[in-house]
């Protein structure tokens, strides 16, 4: 056999693997996303990067580690590893397109105000991090048009904590000349449920902001499935 072409594997030979795919395909083509079960699409999402591979195995060892679809794509390159059959190939083409759909979200951010697009700014937060097995702690700064002048992570933690410094969240607006911030981050516990640091931390930041003529619109905490925001429950 000639050095750089594989093997056949058990998968090429069998035609019922090759006609699932493309029963799948078809499905997918006819039907869209709705007529595909989680495991399915999951399949479908690593055909390209596994062209020699049942990936229905794959796909359904996705799902029982990591519990949902959401999950399961947003899952961390270690996590990923620890799935048999994921290559760093197929791992880098799956992580993709959380990728994408993270990118996605943040375009209609991107292009108006913030606070006249208040669902796209959850929906985008809620990409961005509502899977993270890590909490994060990030500010988008706004100028005083509310237009998104940047987003940034300031701080990663642990599995429950993450250490904030207000006073380097101001110099950091004062630096980008935001005139208002709002303050972000999850529970990868998935309650979103502010604790008494977090309230803390919230109303330290607000005292340092508004001497300085700095707005702190709103603190939201991301959940798993759900938000909640400290506007909405007056603690601002």
């Amino acid at each position: 056999m000639s050095q750089g072409i594989p093997e056949d594997t058990a998968a090429d030979k069998d035609p019922g693997h090759k006609g699932h795919r493309q029963r799948l395909r078809d499905r997918f083509r006819k039907t869209g996303e709705q007529g595909l079960a989680d495991y399915e699409l999951l399949e479908f999402l690593l055909f390209s990067a596994l062209p020699r591979q049942d990936t229905k195995p794959i796909a359904k060892a996705l799902l029982k580690r990591f519990g949902s679809f959401p999950a399961a794509l947003a899952a961390p390159r270690e996590r990923l590893k620890e799935i048999a059959g994921l290559s760093d190939i197929s791992i880098d083409a799956f992580q993709a397109v959380h990728a994408a759909v993270v990118r996605y979200h943040r375009s209609g951010v991107n292009d108006r105000k913030v606070l006249e697009s208040w669902s796209g700014v959850v929906d985008y937060l809620q990409a961005a991090m509502g899977q993270s097995e890590i909490e994060q702690f990030r500010v988008l700064f706004l100028d005083k048009k509310n237009a998104l002048i940047a987003d940034e992570v300031q701080q990663t933690g642990t599995v429950d904590h993450t250490p904030v410094y207000p006073r380097e969240v101001i110099r950091r607006a004062l630096e980008l000349s935001a005139t208002a911030i709002i303050l972000v981050h999850n529970h990868p516990s998935g309650d979103p449920s502010p604790s008494g640091a977090d309230i803390k931390m919230t109303r330290k930041i607000v005292e340092i902001a508004e001497p300085l003529g700095i707005t702190v619109h709103d603190h939201i905490i991301i959940g798993l499935k759900s938000n909640v925001s400290f506007r909405g429950l007056k603690l601002i």
